[in-house]
């Protein structure tokens, strides 16, 4: 057993990554789509080469059993845009797939607990449609082009997160 190396992300974007996750795990299942968003986006975020952002998406699989409560992590949060990035991917991955055919894309549990992201961010409710929306949107062209999930929020959040 060799020696654990700390993360290559910092710890502020680790904490964005533990926020997703919560959202992913609150149904229990922690799906390969919604693996696929998290560990897409955040290494378009934390790494700008090809060769990087597989480095990291490698290293990030190891923290996807985590989970940690929410509201230890929410108030850790620094920036508007840190908390729209935060709802939009979060909203995007409990998106990304249903359990079985029957269920709904956003089940119970995960609407449940997005809801509790969405009360302790705290954002005004146009800000939260406006996000909605615009994560719907990013889905439905994913969906229909087959590509993965990037979008505009990836290089905006890039030089902030990178500090």
């Amino acid at each position: 057993m060799g020696i654990q190396l700390p993360p290559s992300i910092n710890p502020r974007q680790m904490n964005l990554l533990r926020i997703v996750l919560a959202l992913a795990w609150a149904d229990g299942n922690l799906a390969k789509e919604e693996a696929d968003v998290m560990l897409t986006n955040f290494s378009q975020v934390f790494a700008t080469t090809a060769a990087d952002q597989e480095a990291i998406q490698q290293e990030l699989q190891g923290y996807l059993i985590q989970d940690i409560p929410l509201e230890e992590l929410v108030p850790k949060l620094s920036t508007q845009a840190e908390k729209e990035f935060v709802l939009r991917l979060g909203y995007e991955v409990i998106s990304s797939s249903a359990r079985t055919p029957d269920e709904a894309l956003i089940n119970q549990d995960e609407q449940a607990i997005y809801q509790t992201l969405v009360n302790l961010l705290a954002l005004p409710a146009t800000t939260v449609q406006r996000i909605e929306q615009a994560a719907q949107a990013a889905l439905g062209k994913t969906q229909a082009e087959g590509d993965n999930v990037v979008d505009l929020l990836t290089y905006q959040l890039r030089e902030h997160l990178s500090v």
